[in-house]
């Protein structure tokens, strides 16, 4: 199996997953389900689970049954923060992943409550799995702290008290290891945990990793395609971003530089680690 049918073999088995979890049957009629799938099953790259299974698979451990719940887990929570990320409030934007946001269709207070459902449905799915309680609690502490004051949030405060200020390198970089990076180190993470190994074991890898697809995001918001993107390019105008702080000729170089470190901590892991050293540069050439 070459790269791009691994790649589809993967993601397929992620979203019948997602597909089950958001099967709502002999409920009451509400408008909360409806606000859930649309965003979810709206489309995605489903980068994250891909990471976590992709990493279990690197070490041996080839049943995804078990990690499906975490890495699932992963997905809601991100599609939760670009709900959130997309509401008047926040980036304002009507066009996500080709299709008009959530506020635009539910309206502002559903696409909130949608968030939110999406969050904790997250965690009620990580609950009911009936798992060893030591590898369940090591998953949960993984999950929690990338997505929240810690990781993922932390990071989109930063993001939000920045905005129309210049800031240094630093700065830029807190936030975006935490706003992006977190929730990508956390998916390499479980894969490892399932898998038996130490949690930090490709921590090298996922910190660039999480940094080039940032850098990729910054970049393809300059000179990408709306219709490949599915969204609005040119709205990070008056954010802090690797194009805005270096220049877009320096963020691709940054963009390589990252790209190469992900792909050279891998080489110091033992474990067949093929399948994400050409996913490394796959995100690297990515149009979306």
């Amino acid at each position: 199996m070459d790269f791009i049918e691994s790649l589809s073999h993967k993601t397929k088995i992620i979203n019948r997953y997602l597909d089950s979890l958001l099967t709502f049957d002999n409920l009451p009629q509400n408008t909360i389900f409806e606000a859930m799938r649309y965003s979810v099953k709206a489309g995605g790259k489903r980068i994250r689970p891909v990471l976590a299974l992709s990493v279990s698979e690197a070490f041996g451990r080839h049943d995804f049954e078990g990690l499906l719940p975490y890495a699932a887990a992963i997905e809601l929570i991100h599609t939760y923060s670009l709900i959130h990320d997309d509401l008047p409030c926040m980036d304002n934007d009507d066009l996500r992943r080709g299709k008009p946001t959530s506020h635009k269709v539910f309206g502002e207070a559903i696409a909130v409550l949608a968030g939110d459902a999406l969050l904790n449905y997250a965690f009620e799915t990580i609950a009911n799995t009936d798992d060893d309680p030591s590898m369940k609690a090591k998953m949960l502490k993984v999950i929690s702290r990338a997505s929240g004051i810690f990781g993922m949030i932390g990071g989109q405060v930063v993001d939000i008290e920045s905005e129309g200020k210049k800031i240094d390198k630093e700065r830029l970089l807190y936030l975006h290891n935490h706003k992006t990076g977190e929730l990508i180190r956390a998916s390499v993470s479980i894969g490892a945990i399932y898998a038996g190994k130490d949690e930090n074991i490709m921590s090298a890898f996922s910190k660039s990793l999480g940094l080039a697809f940032q850098i990729k995001d910054d970049i393809l918001d300059v000179e990408g395609n709306c219709e490949k993107l599915g969204k609005k390019t040119r709205k990070d105008g008056e954010k802090s971003t690797f194009v805005t702080l270096f220049g877009l000729d320096v963020a691709k170089e940054m963009l390589k530089e990252e790209t190469n470190k992900a792909v050279l901590a891998l080489e110091k892991v033992c474990a067949d680690t093929t399948f994400l050293k050409d996913l490394a540069y796959y995100l690297l050439d990515r149009q979306s």
